[in-house]
Parts: structure tokens; C-alpha cells; sequence
């Protein structure tokens, strides 16, 4: 049974937030000091549609518009994949958004979403999220592979944040340079072109099945990440994603994956990320765990210092 009940007045700094809290067996309400968040598995939720996971809804008092698409989601578990030719058929790409996946929340700052075997990639999942006041969401994801259906032996998890029609579409990063570390700016032209950004010690290739279909995870940029963080720019805020590890991880962008704006005049960009596991044993757990900023636009030494206390939170951990 679904219901909705009414919140306290939330002040802060003199800014006042008055909204209903939404919560049920498929989704719920989180809240920091300044976000608003709402994170379920497959179901529809209001204006946003079924078959996308992961976070609903994401807000901050600093910027009411919604980062991601009301219609999406961000942090979207939207593919298991290998160098097969089965994902001509969309059913099979997609199957984690298809596949049936539980929500529960876990207390008033955390969720959890499980899918159990998927039925083709036979792949469960589970993805735990926690909110960290002031303006941050941290992931963690597992999963375990339960039979030998990975073509090659490896196996890709990959993850979607449509994003709400931003005047500058592009995803921001550190790469090499001449004298240290630059600044590149990541905006791909059309989608499923140069899409995919490397870390510069992967040294893995995909071999895929003659006759498979392009998508992002196949096709590779030259250029490539040094540090495991990415930002984008929306409005007056900005969304870092940074990870405890590069191991695995792999960036994405395409230019129109979020589909038309409101106005029909522009199309929506996807900042995506993918987790690669070359030579994977069955039933062997694997995972990694990244952190989401949502915050005042402050600048890059802004975006520099939020990702040196992340490392500092993953270093006190081990």
C-alpha cells in the first residue's frame, strides 16, 4: 500500500523547504541539511516512468529543479553485458531495468535494492545507497555472477544518470598532460561515438561477436582518465561521481541518451559510468563503491577538495 504524508518545515540558512515526503513498498524519501532524494527499484513513481532505477529524484535547497530527468533516473542500472551478439535484442540489454528488483529502506538515510539472478545474464545484484549531510550520496554495489554465460569470461555492469537538460552537456576530468595532471572536457559529438573513456593502467579490450550491435561500452575514446572522479555542471550546482578505485571503472557520455528536453528543443545527455571484470569466476562476489557530490558550484579546487576527503574517507576505512 502506497502512501504520502507531509513533512516538518526544513530551515536552513534562511532558506525554507516545505514538501510532501513520498514513500512506498517500491521507493522512499531521503533527505540531507540540503538534499532531497528519492530512491526506488523499477516501479513508476509519479511522473517518473517504470523500468529505471536507482535515484529517482535528486534536489538541493541551493537548486529546486531536479538534476536528472523526471521521467529517469540517475545511478540507473541499466545494463549486464559481455562481447555477445544477444543484445540486438533490447530485452536482453535492458534486463536489469525489466528484471524483477526488491527496495527496502533500510533506515531514515539509507536504501537498498536487490535483484536476484537476472533470467538471461543470470547476474544478482545489490546496491546500497547512503546519504552524507551535507550533499552526498554514497553507492556501494555487489554483485555475483551465477553461471558461465559470459562470453569471453568477462562481464560489464553499466550505469545511467540522464541528466535535465543542462546548457553545457559535458563531463570533466583529469587526464594526462605535458606537465601534470589537465583539465579535459569530455563531450562526445553523436551518441555511441568515442562514448567510452578508459583509466590509463586498463589494459583491457573487448572482443566482440561479429554482428553485435554498437552501443556505449563499444565504442573506446584515445583519451583516457588518471584520477577515478568526473563533474558536470547543471545550472548553479555541480554532480561529482568519484570512485574508491579505478579498478574496473570506465566512463561514458552521450550527448542524446536522456531523449528530448521539456521544450522538444535540445535532447538530454547521459554522464554514465561502467564496471568492467575481465576473467570473472562464477559465484565469486565483486563490486565497488563511489560517491556522488550534489552542491554549490564553487570551482575545480572546489571539486579537487571534495574528491581529496573522499580518498581520505576510503583510506580511514581500510
Amino acid at each position: 500500500m502506497r502512501s504520502s504524508r507531509w513533512t516538518l518545515i526544513v530551515f536552513l540558512a534562511g532558506w525554507t523547504w516545505t514538501m510532501p515526503t513520498v514513500q512506498g513498498e517500491d521507493y522512499a524519501e531521503f533527505r540531507t541539511r540540503e538534499l532531497r532524494c528519492i530512491i526506488g527499484n523499477n516501479a513508476a513513481q509519479g511522473d517518473h516512468r517504470a523500468g529505471y532505477n536507482g535515484i529517482f529524484h535528486l534536489s538541493s535547497v541551493h537548486q529546486p529543479e531536479p538534476v536528472f530527468v523526471p521521467a529517469y533516473a540517475g545511478l540507473n542500472l541499466e545494463h549486464v553485458f559481455d562481447g555477445s551478439a544477444r543484445f540486438v535484442d533490447r530485452n536482453i540489454l535492458f534486463e536489469p531495468r525489466n528484471a524483477h528488483m526488491s527496495f527496502k529502506k533500510v533506515d531514515e538515510r539509507t536504501a537498498e535494492l536487490h535483484q536476484p539472478p537476472t533470467p538471461v545474464m543470470r547476474m544478482q545484484s545489490v546496491i546500497r545507497f547512503r546519504l552524507v549531510d551535507p550533499y552526498s550520496i554514497d553507492m556501494e554495489f555487489r554483485c555475483v555472477p551465477h553461471e558461465d554465460v559470459f562470453e569471453g569470461g568477462a562481464f560489464g555492469i553499466f550505469f545511467a544518470s540522464y541528466i535535465n537538460s543542462p546548457l553545457n552537456k559535458s563531463m570533466y576530468y583529469l587526464t594526462e598532460g605535458g606537465n601534470g595532471p589537465v583539465w579535459q572536457q569530455f563531450c562526445t559529438q553523436f551518441h555511441n561515438h568515442d562514448s567510452t573513456v578508459k583509466h590509463v593502467r586498463d589494459k583491457f579490450d573487448w572482443t566482440f561477436t561479429p554482428g553485435a550491435p554498437t552501443f556505449l561500452f563499444t565504442n573506446i575514446s584515445p583519451v583516457r582518465y588518471t584520477e577515478p572522479f568526473f563533474y558536470g555542471r547543471f545550472k548553479n550546482m555541480v554532480l561529482i561521481v568519484m570512485f574508491a578505485s579505478p579498478e574496473g571503472i570506465r566512463f561514458a557520455h552521450s550527448p542524446s541518451g536522456g531523449g528530448l528536453n521539456a521544450a522538444k528543443d535540445d535532447t538530454n545527455p547521459a554522464w554514465d559510468f561502467q564496471y568492467i571484470v575481465p576473467n570473472c569466476q562464477i559465484g565469486k562476489e565483486y563490486g565497488f563503491c563511489c560517491r556522488v557530490v550534489y552542491k554549490l558550484w564553487e570551482g575545480r579546487e572546489d571539486v579537487l577538495k571534495e574528491y581529496a576527503a573522499y580518498k581520505n574517507t576510503v583510506q580511514s576505512i581500510k
